[in-house]
């Protein structure tokens, strides 16, 4: 089938408006996470299958289960460990910066003091009253449905791979309904494509970054432990503003031992980092290649359109635009001199 911009035929320019009208449905009527959620179940049964669907299957149940096990666990330690994170690093963060001297953006470090406690406190209480009124169950029942309808379809889509749309019986071969199908399809494949890509390249460098942060916590012995790791490996599923939300959070909790401990994680971030750049060139750079510019620009309008879960997709659909847009062909004009 040929991919020419100026020889596109009607099957293909319908299939791209419809896999257009689709993205833009999902942002309108926030349905990011149960796009998400199939999306890496079915990322995930096809990596654990071996192929071997009934494999894939099994050992994807047990996946989930081990994970809603740990997320539950890792819910209620959080829910504890952050607000005490932020209570005493804070102000030592503060007393830091008065004791050396530093000239911030404040003229009254003790008004900016109870601002950010102040701010940090009501953060919490508000969540602290949120879970106790109906909202707040709602939109927990609503989320939960969204993911296991999620997770139902990427289970179907798995075990029934072929996506037969029923052409009307007698319908002539190659008629507009079918190609049409055959065309959508063929978009959806290279958006999973892309979200594979994206997604196996981040997770593994995701698993490398918490795999040796972990090492340094354990050594210097860090309270809230399990918190940090945990959250280590969950933002950094976001491309480069993850790291940064972890490094301020493991930082922040250094300055509650000590200045010095505070300082040897600075360090030892930096350090990895510089890591992350072979990493990210070897791993990512040689299957993405999108500057970081375009990656901050995706992040930015992904989080205003579509929130955390925009965060993970925006990576995804600059890969995928540049995927459908690599196999066409610019039409060439000519000029004439005058």
């Amino acid at each position: 089938m040929p991919h020419r911009l100026h020889a596109m035929n009607q099957p293909i320019r319908i299939s791209y408006l419809f896999v257009l009208g689709l993205l833009a449905l999902v942002a309108v009527l926030h349905m990011t996470v149960p796009l998400i959620t199939v999306l890496f179940a079915f990322f995930a049964l096809n990596r654990l299958s071996f192929g071997r669907r009934w494999v894939g299957i099994l050992l994807f149940a047990i996946l989930m289960t081990g994970v809603v096990s740990g997320f539950y666990f890792f819910t209620k330690q959080a829910i504890v460990a952050v607000p005490k994170i932020a209570n005493d690093s804070i102000p030592r963060i503060i007393d830091f910066a008065e004791g050396q001297g530093m000239e911030l953006p404040f003229t009254d470090m003790k008004s900016l003091r109870s601002l950010l406690m102040g701010k940090v406190q009501a953060q919490f209480a508000q969540f602290a009253q949120l879970a106790g009124i109906g909202h707040y169950v709602r939109i927990v029942a609503v989320e939960t449905v969204s993911i296991l309808i999620g997770l139902v379809v990427a289970v179907s889509l798995f075990l029934t791979r072929k996506l037969d749309l029923g052409s009307h019986p007698g319908a002539e071969e190659g008629n507009l309904y079918s190609a049409t199908g055959q065309a959508v399809i063929e978009r959806f494949a290279t958006f999973y494509q892309s979200f594979a890509t994206v997604m196996g390249a981040q997770l593994l460098i995701s698993i490398v970054n918490t795999a040796l942060t972990s090492c340094f916590l354990i050594w210097n012995d860090y309270p809230h432990l399990l918190v940090l790791i945990g959250l280590t490996f969950l933002l950094g599923m976001l491309p480069i503003i993850g790291n940064l939300l972890s490094n301020m959070l493991i930082i922040g909790v250094g300055f509650t031992v000590s200045h010095r401990a505070a300082f040897i994680a600075l360090m030892f971030l930096v350090a990895i980092h510089k890591l992350e750049y072979f990493l990210n060139s070897k791993i990512i750079g040689d299957r993405i290649r999108n500057p970081m510019w375009l990656t901050l620009l995706g992040l930015v309008l992904g989080e205003r359109l579509m929130g955390i879960p925009g965060m993970i997709l925006a990576p995804v659909l600059l890969h995928y635009i540049k995927a459908e847009t690599s196999r066409l062909k610019a039409e060439q004009t000519r000029t004439t001199g005058l």
